[in-house]
């Protein structure tokens, strides 16, 4: 998402007990916890003795049925591993943010990362069923639904301690909401948006002109653009400007067909934001296949639903300001391989603020990697989209972004060229966040100037700008503005192993409430399992964590 909205948050106090902390792979006090989760300080590696110790707490724990596997994955980047997530249950009630990740190599522990809960006392058995949840969440309005079972789970609420709730994501006109039900009397205890924003073969010309193979399928006299060539299907709908069907396709009400496909009659491709939507999905799929041998958003190859022109630009000054946000301004991945493309303003049109002019978003290839991005995120981590989690969340969608239009861009300042100005070809002069120098966009290049308000659900768009700063500190080197401190970076050369080392901890090595600190331990083990101990890698990225102010 590329808007910067704001949501309310809470930063509070609480403590494990001195199991737990010996439980996570790196040792540190607890100093400060948010809502859902908890932020390790001081971290540092675990001892051979320590990591024996809690390995084997996770295990007893495995066996009690207090920790339960979720996922095993492989490490596509080191054939050898494999990554095993734990989720905390209490009283068999699965608990909200409380994960293990176990990294193995030939049946023994490498590294283990854990988030978990103490002194929980409540009563599981639910007062509500999950069709009482339902009806609640469907009377909060008529254009209201959802396609969630709700979850019996156990909420950490900071001070107010746990609470017994039902987990549900609804969809309503403009959004994305997961609710938290409270299990004995109904009432709503927490929410948030969950809509992570920013967001045969033809021949088709971009919204700036260059010329594209399209994957296209033939169909009934015509060409639609149905990508069949990669693994996943890929289809891209251009919704022709309908903004109610844009919205009841979004929220439900109505399925798309074939006949929603863009379509060509010659497999000749002219417009220019479903060209590039729709080449630009299957540039991202080979970039993570490339880079990482992943398969897909999920790694299975889940099929991806690209939405163009989901309204008209002639409409802008009749359209209302919450359409606008969402659907001009906007481009955004919806969950289940759903991503969505605004149609930016027309021309003669600036953001009252920088004077930019706002082009298609779909002509972003980094935009369209960064929305995919968040797919990748929703398989593999699941970062809570709020507070750091929520911040680390973005700025892994950022780096991917940036990451898959080096890969296939040469690097420069115009449009069509890789750089770090992240959104730079749609938003024009300048992009939307800039990783070598946050404060161009009155961004946080340190932790000590991270924003502590409640909007934009804790600043996840603004907060983000730190890791992306970490990020290009550790590639290409330099002194961070505010600390003064310099990093040696590897190189723009050797870009890959700054990506693998961020994809790789960010993917298979953070629980879904992870902090800053716990990002920092995560890359620079995965530098480590990589390049190994003392490597320029290593350097690097430790480096540039501390020179951001995250340790």
């Amino acid at each position: 998402m590329l808007q910067k909205q704001r949501r309310q948050g809470k930063a509070v106090k609480w403590s494990l007990s001195a199991l737990l902390i010996a439980i996570a792979i790196f040792y540190g006090v607890p100093a400060r916890t948010r809502a859902l989760g908890v932020q390790f300080q001081g971290a540092r590696p675990a001892t051979a003795r320590e990591l024996s110790q809690a390995d084997a707490a996770v295990d007893d724990k495995v066996a009690n049925g207090e920790l339960r596997r979720s996922r095993l994955v492989a490490d596509t980047l080191l054939p050898e591993r494999s990554h095993e997530r734990l989720d905390q249950y209490y009283r068999g009630v699965r608990v909200l943010g409380g994960n293990v990740v176990r990294q193995s190599a030939a049946g023994q522990t490498v590294s283990l990362s854990s988030q978990l809960y103490s002194n929980i006392d409540l009563d599981p058995a639910a007062s509500l069923t999950p069709d009482n949840v339902r009806a609640i969440v469907l009377g909060l309005g008529d254009s209201v639904s959802t396609d969630w079972a709700p979850e019996l789970v156990v909420l950490p609420m900071g001070l107010e301690g746990f609470r017994l709730t039902y987990r549900i994501r609804a969809k309503t006109a403009l959004d994305r909401v997961v609710y938290f039900i409270d299990a004995h009397t109904g009432t709503i205890v927490h929410q948030y948006s969950d809509l992570q924003r920013q967001s045969a073969v033809g021949q088709g010309t971009g919204v700036f002109g260059d010329v594209e193979k399209v994957s296209a399928a033939a169909l009934g006299g015509r060409f639609v653009a149905e990508d069949l060539l990669r693994p996943p299907t890929i289809g891209t709908f251009d919704l022709a400007g309908n903004v109610t069907r844009s919205l009841g396709f979004l929220n439900g009400f109505l399925d798309l067909g074939s006949s929603d496909l863009a379509s060509s009659t010659s497999n000749t491709w002219t417009d220019g934001p479903d060209v590039d939507a729709h080449v630009y999905a299957g540039f991202t799929y080979d970039y993570y296949y490339r880079r990482f041998g992943r398969h897909g958003l999920d790694n299975q190859d889940l099929p991806i639903t690209v939405i163009t022109h989901p309204v008209r630009r002639a409409d802008l000054l009749t359209a209302s300001n919450d359409v606008i946000g969402l659907l001009y301004l906007n481009a955004f991945y919806a969950g289940d391989g759903v991503v969505v493309y605004g149609e930016g303003l027309p021309p003669g049109f600036v953001l009252s603020g920088t004077r930019q002019t706002v082009d298609y978003f779909a002509g972003g290839l980094d935009v369209v990697a960064h929305e995919l991005s968040h797919g990748v995120t929703e398989f593999t981590s699941g970062l809570i989209y709020e507070n750091e989690s929520g911040a680390l969340n973005e700025a892994f969608s950022d780096i991917m972004g940036v990451s898959a239009k080096f890969f296939f861009r040469p690097a420069g300042s115009g449009i069509g060229q890789a750089n770090y100005e992240l959104g730079s070809d749609v938003f024009r002069p300048g992009g939307i966040r800039s990783f070598d120098n946050p404060a161009v966009f009155g961004d946080p290049d340190h932790y000590s100037k991270r924003y502590l308000g409640s909007d934009d659900n804790g600043g996840v768009h603004t907060n983000c700008t730190i890791v992306d700063h970490a990020f290009y500190l550790a590639i290409e080197g330099g002194t961070n503005r505010t600390s003064g401190l310099s990093v040696q970076g590897v190189g723009s050369s050797n870009r890959e192993q700054i990506e693998k080392v961020f994809y790789r901890g960010f993917t298979l090595m953070l629980t879904p409430n992870a902090a800053f600190a716990d990002a920092r331990a995560a890359t620079i083990q995965s530098a480590r399992d990589l390049y190994g101990g003392g490597s320029a890698v290593e350097r690097a990225v430790t480096q540039a964590w501390t020179a951001v102010g995250v340790n």
